[in-house]
């Protein structure tokens, strides 16, 4: 059981702390491959856990807790979405909306990639796979969401600024809440594809973006 524990350890070290180092060290080669990066570490993860017994598969596509978000989701949003528009009027002083506004077929492509290549991989690591994974060595919700929020900031270092650490801070609290009040993914992916459209919409996304912060 301990030597269980310690590849256990050794695994959430090594996936969650040395390979976003590792990515940002190397960012600049790195750049046109994070998400086929993303995608293989997500793969690893959905092999693991769906090749688990012990792992309830209905997690995945779970929808019957979707009434859950809808009175506390559009509150958070609404919050979330005027101090993020007050932050970037303030620090960032740039034309608001200006993708959708200025590169509005980039935008509609943005509408229908970033749920599948970016949201449902990193929900798939970092709510489902995590939650799992690390529940007999994190058994409090409540640590695991604090964690898991933490990891999913970190491994946006390769970003190299404070702004997509802080915001995916606070997006990595609400989705690792949801996953734990939905016991679903896909819950977790719809709101984590609106967060993630906003903000590039906003224009916060230049600071989610490795090709404008290289």
């Amino acid at each position: 059981m301990i030597a269980k524990k310690h590849r256990i350890w050794v695994e959430f070290i090594a996936l969650f702390i040395c390979l976003p180092m590792i990515v940002f060290a190397y960012r600049v080669t790195l750049a046109p491959w994070l998400l086929a990066i993303l995608g293989i570490a997500a793969l690893g993860c959905f092999l693991i856990i769906y090749t688990d017994s012990s792992f309830k598969r209905f997690r995945l596509t779970n929808t019957a807790n979707l009434h859950r978000l809808l009175w506390r989701s559009p509150i958070t949003f609404v919050i979330g979405a005027t101090l993020t528009s007050a932050i970037y009027i303030v620090f960032v002083q740039g034309e608001l909306f200006s993708l959708p506004l200025y590169e509005f077929d980039s935008w509609l492509l943005l509408l229908f990639v970033y749920p599948l290549l970016s949201a449902w991989p990193q929900e798939l690591i970092f709510r489902t796979y995590f939650f799992h994974r690390y529940k007999k060595v994190m058994p409090s919700k409540t640590l695991r969401i604090l964690v898991s929020a933490f990891i999913f900031a970190f491994a946006h270092i390769i970003y190299a600024n404070i702004w997509a650490v802080a915001l995916s801070f606070i997006g990595g609290l609400i989705f690792s809440y949801t996953y734990v009040k939905s016991r679903s993914t896909i819950a977790c992916v719809i709101e984590h594809s609106v967060w993630g459209i906003w903000l590039f919409s906003l224009g916060l996304g230049q600071y989610l973006d490795l090709s404008q912060t290289l």
